[in-house]
């Protein structure tokens, strides 16, 4: 597990996990149908959908034919209608926590959050403890419990807080930036709307909070340090999915004006096929949505028993009878997708949105060109599950009431994820700024063991008035969190870090640097 590696090497050689089913196991890329399914508007005329978002689904569909795996994750979690995040169709719906459908970190454990502040101070020490100009800025912030625990830690460093001019959230859920409002400025706290976005006042040093819809419409000033964090954000990006297929060599057209080759006219001109250097011709194929057939069973979409007691689903996954838009271009984006074009069946799950997010706060660090900063300086922390040194695949998962569900089925009620391609974002942020390195990625049990969770444990257990039972849930609460056991929270998360370029001399805390 690196830390950090000289800027010509630091991304590793280019890997490709085998084309294992990881996660998603109801639909594997090796049995799903290289044609495009036939249209059924009859058929489906009487259909009885899910929800009403998979009903816009498929009249989309019906009209423009199979949509890219990408359109159909952002209709499914930020749709207008019934989108997961941005439209809920159930009254009091709650994704997190115990009643909903996942638990995150920060609500497992509260030292969780009051790491993460703690790595804000120290990065605010390294950096020369600026006396103003700080913004922390949080990307896809869920309920606001990490916010709060960061807030809430943070007011022990009083210089540090005092320091902070700005508070940013990005969040595009009218319905979740309630509820952070309400956790951090109180639920009588006026809420104003501007140009920018959102506008209250933290109950935290009265440090005023900014909720944007996108990350671009957070100002970006190039005296100010922006402090970012980003947790389990990355992974519900969309994607866009392909697998590598060879195809018949295209014929050698005839020389410009000169007639049609035959074998008695050039019999000494080899075919391409024929040329020692050349081989089979591969292409890129896109992985596509479109609805199920009416008649589809269990077996016929190879949905494992786990799943067989679920509804079919309302829509399934076919690789792209031809190339796409997408596939033409989006693998040739790196050497690392290049590199496996001419391995049958490789399978590579690209995410343009983790590209862009990347690249945006590698300039708000280090400065572009087109986006001079007066000297380097924040730092970002991202922590989500993903590849340390591979490229996804089959990662496309659905969870629903804490159990896995197929990603395909009851669209806007299912939180769907992908695993996160570290190395495809810190290839973004170097590519971008020549302003910033990137340290790791390393196991989130390793970032948080050397952040002291243990040692903070620890002191809460030993705090007055703790009964034997708080204890004990805080000892299982931390111990969740580093757990390097199969399918454990401290080996699956990873973290890396994004930092002003300094040739490698500092590394954070929890990376394996000190202050």
């Amino acid at each position: 597990m690196r830390a950090l590696l000289p800027r010509a090497s630091r991304l590793g050689r280019p890997r490709c996990a085998p084309p294992a089913l990881c996660h998603f196991q109801s639909q594997s890329p090796r049995h799903l149908s290289c044609t495009v399914p036939r249209r059924t508007e009859n058929t489906d005329e009487g259909r009885k959908w899910s929800t009403p978002l998979a009903k816009q689904l498929a009249d989309a569909i019906t009209i423009t034919g199979p949509i890219p795996l990408a359109s159909y994750m952002r209709m499914c979690l930020t749709g207008d209608i019934g989108g997961y995040y941005t439209g809920l169709i159930e009254e009091g719906r709650d994704q997190f926590g115990l009643k909903g459908d996942f638990v995150t970190s920060p609500e497992i454990s509260q030292i969780f959050g009051e790491l993460v502040g703690i790595w804000f101070v120290t990065e605010w020490l390294s950096q020369g403890k600026p006396k103003k100009g700080v913004e922390l800025i949080e990307l896809g912030p869920g309920r606001g419990t990490l916010m709060d625990d960061v807030l809430r830690t943070i007011q022990n460093f009083k210089d540090f807080a005092q320091s902070i001019e700005t508070i940013y959230m990005v969040e595009a859920s009218a319905t979740l930036r309630e509820a952070q409002k309400t956790l951090l400025c109180g639920p009588d706290a006026p809420m104003t709307k501007s140009e920018t976005g959102y506008h209250s006042i933290s109950k935290y040093g009265n440090i005023p909070i900014v909720w944007a819809e996108s990350v671009r419409s957070v100002p970006d000033k190039p005296d100010n340090m922006p402090l970012i964090v980003a947790h389990e954000f990355f992974d519900a990006l969309p994607i866009h999915a392909f697998q590598s297929v060879e195809v018949a060599p295209r014929p050698n057209p005839a020389p410009t004006g000169s007639p049609a080759s035959t074998p008695e006219s050039s019999p000494s001109r080899p075919s391409a096929t024929d040329d020692k250097n050349s081989g089979p011709t591969f292409e890129w194929r896109e992985f596509v949505v479109s609805p199920t057939p009416p008649d589809a069973t269990h077996a016929s979409l190879n949905i494992p028993k786990s799943e067989q007691q679920d509804p079919i689903p309302d829509f399934q996954l076919t690789l792209s009878a031809a190339p796409t838009n997408h596939s033409r271009y989006l693998p040739e984006s790196s050497p690392r997708y290049r590199a496996l074009k001419r391995t049958p069946d490789s399978i590579i799950e690209i995410c343009p949105d983790a590209t862009m997010y990347a690249a945006d706060i590698a300039a708000r660090i280090g400065g572009t060109p087109d986006r001079p900063r007066t000297r380097p300086a924040g730092a970002a922390l991202i922590l989500d599950y993903g590849t340390a040194d591979t490229i996804p695949v089959n990662s496309l998962r659905g969870i629903r009431r804490h159990r896995r569900v197929n990603p395909l089925s009851a669209p806007g009620l299912v939180d769907i994820s992908v695993d996160v391609d570290f190395t495809a974002i810190a290839e973004s942020a170097t590519k971008v700024s020549e302003g910033v390195e990137v340290h790791g990625p390393v196991e989130q049990a390793m970032f948080l063991n050397q952040m002291g969770i243990r040692e903070r444990a620890e002191m809460l257990t030993r705090a007055p008035g703790v009964s034997e039972q708080r204890a004990s849930e805080i000892g299982r609460s931390w111990q969740r969190l580093v757990d390097r056991g199969p399918g454990g929270m401290g080996k699956v998360y990873k973290a890396i870090a994004i930092l002003p370029e300094n040739d490698g001399k500092r590394r954070p805390v929890g990376f394996g640097g000190n202050i």
